[in-house]
């Protein structure tokens, strides 16, 4: 099939519309800006707090030092890709920041290593 270019914008415009398309980005590895370390954190929320769970939210997502942040299922209410310059930064950032957020019960972090593969477009045929 072979489209015009302006039948082609009108397309991608449509899935625009749809939000199928959520937008445009540059990737940049981290390391690239000095943020050396990347790890991820699993965080739990204090039962007596849980009414406080979209607050907490809201609170995580003003923190640019996470990337991501998924409500999970499992040992962990929440799981987060947070970035650091180094070991020091990302503990102070824990410890200090995260940790202090009213709710937060608990805090667990894993180091990434090493990146084996990174975040790749999603698959469109899985067949």
């Amino acid at each position: 099939m072979h489209l015009s270019a302006p039948q082609c914008w009108r397309r991608v415009r449509a899935l625009e519309a749809r939000g199928a398309i959520r937008g445009y980005a540059a990737q940049v590895p981290p390391q690239a800006l000095g943020l050396g370390v990347v790890a991820y954190v699993g965080l739990n929320v204090a039962g007596p707090h849980f009414d406080r769970a979209r607050e907490i939210e809201r609170e995580i997502r003003a923190f640019e030092q996470i990337l991501e942040c998924h409500a999970v299922s499992g040992e962990h209410d929440y799981l987060l890709k947070v970035v650091a310059p180094d070991l020091k930064r990302l503990s102070q950032f824990l410890t200090d920041r995260l940790m202090q957020v009213r709710g937060v019960d608990d805090v667990r972090s894993m180091i990434c290593l090493e990146e084996i593969k990174p975040a790749a477009p999603l698959p469109i045929d899985l067949g």
